[in-house]
C-alpha cells in the first residue's frame, strides 16, 4: 500500500474517533458544571483546556468559551469541527480507497456543522456529533475487507481511544467533589449499562476505573484499545524475526498493555492524571514511530500542548 493512502487511513480513523471522543468529554464536563454549584467554573474550564491540549484565552472563562474553542472554532486544532474537517480531507487525498459511503457521511457531516451552538442545544449537538462518527465508523467496518486498509483505520481509532478515554478519566480529577461524576463518565462512554452487568452495583471509583482502565471484554476501556493496536501492528507487518520485537511502535504499546495488565487500580488512583498523562504521552510516542516506519514523508498531525 502507498505510504500516503496508509497514512490518510490512519489519520482518517484518529481524527473521527478524536471527535467522538472530544464529544463525549464535553457533554460530561459541562454537565458537571452544571450539576455541581460549588465548582470554580473558571479553574475547571482552564483544567479542561489543558486537559485537551487548548491554551486558554486571557481573562474568566465560563462555558460557553470552552464550547466555542473545543466544539465549533476551525481554527483550534483541538476542536471537534477541526477533526471533522481534517478526516474528510484525508478521506478526499485517499478516494481510491475510501468507499463512496464513508465519503458522502464524511463531506455531508462536515457541510452541516453549525458556525455556533445555543446552551439549549449543547447536549443535541454532542449526541449529533456521536451519531454522525458511528455512522462512519460503522459504514467502515461494515463495508471494508479486512485488508491493511481497515487495519491503518482500525490502528488510528484504536490509538486515539486509548488516548481519549486516559482525557476522559483525567477529567474526574476536576470535579472530586461531584459524587454522580463517576456515573456520568462511564455514561458518557456508553459504559454504565456494561458495568453495572459487570459489577451489579453502584458504581465506585475503583470498579469504574478499573472497568475504563483494565476490561478486556469493554472495547473503550484503554487495555482493549492498545491491545487492539498491538494486534492490528501484527497483521500489519507479521513478527518474522525469532527473538524480541523489532517495531518500536509495537514495544511501546507492548509496554503500556503490560503495565495496565499488571499495575493494581488502586496505585493509579493514587496519582490519576499523572498515569492518564504517561499513557497520552506513549500513544503520542507510539504514533510518532508509526509515522517514521510507514509514512516517513508525511508530517504527522498531533495534539498541541504538553505531553502529546
Amino acid at each position: 500500500m502507498l505510504s500516503r493512502i496508509a497514512s490518510s487511513l490512519f489519520w482518517i480513523g484518529r481524527y473521527i474517533e478524536r471527535s467522538d471522543g472530544t464529544a463525549r468529554i464535553l457533554d460530561v464536563h459541562l454537565q458537571l458544571l452544571l450539576e455541581d454549584p460549588w465548582i470554580d467554573e473558571d479553574t475547571a474550564c482552564r483544567s479542561l483546556l489543558g486537559v485537551m491540549g487548548s491554551e486558554a484565552p486571557a481573562g474568566e472563562l465560563v462555558r460557553e468559551d470552552v464550547l466555542r474553542i473545543l466544539a465549533v472554532d476551525r481554527s483550534a486544532p483541538a476542536s471537534i469541527v477541526y477533526s471533522l474537517s481534517a478526516a474528510r480531507e484525508n478521506a478526499r487525498r485517499a478516494r481510491e480507497i475510501v468507499s463512496t459511503e464513508l465519503w458522502e457521511c464524511l463531506n455531508t457531516t462536515t457541510a452541516r456543522m453549525p458556525r455556533r451552538v445555543t446552551s439549549d442545544k449543547v447536549h443535541e449537538f454532542f449526541n449529533w456529533v456521536r451519531d454522525r462518527t458511528a455512522l462512519a465508523v460503522g459504514l467502515m467496518d461494515s463495508g471494508a475487507s479486512r485488508d491493511e486498509a481497515w487495519q491503518f483505520f482500525t490502528l488510528g481509532r484504536s490509538l486515539e481511544r486509548a488516548d481519549m478515554t486516559a482525557r476522559l478519566l483525567a477529567t474526574r480529577s476536576l470535579t472530586e467533589a461531584s459524587g454522580p461524576s463517576w456515573t456520568t463518565i462511564l455514561r458518557s462512554c456508553g459504559a454504565y449499562e456494561a458495568y453495572l452487568r459487570t459489577y451489579r452495583g453502584v458504581p465506585s471509583a475503583r470498579n469504574a476505573a478499573e472497568f475504563l482502565l483494565h476490561d478486556r471484554l469493554f472495547p473503550r476501556s484503554i487495555l482493549f484499545s492498545v491491545t487492539r493496536a498491538v494486534e492490528s501492528l501484527r497483521e500489519i507487518e507479521p513478527r518474522l524475526e525469532r527473538a524480541g520485537v523489532s517495531d518500536r511502535a509495537q514495544r511501546l504499546l507492548g509496554k503500556i498493555q503490560s503495565d495496565l495488565e499488571f499495575r493494581p487500580v488502586a496505585e493509579v488512583l493514587d496519582d490519576l492524571p499523572a498515569h492518564m498523562s504517561a499513557i497520552q504521552e506513549a500513544t503520542s510516542t507510539a504514533t510518532e514511530a508509526i509515522r517514521r516506519r510507514y509514512f516517513p514523508e508525511n508530517v504527522a498531525p498531533s495534539w498541541v500542548g504538553d505531553a502529546r
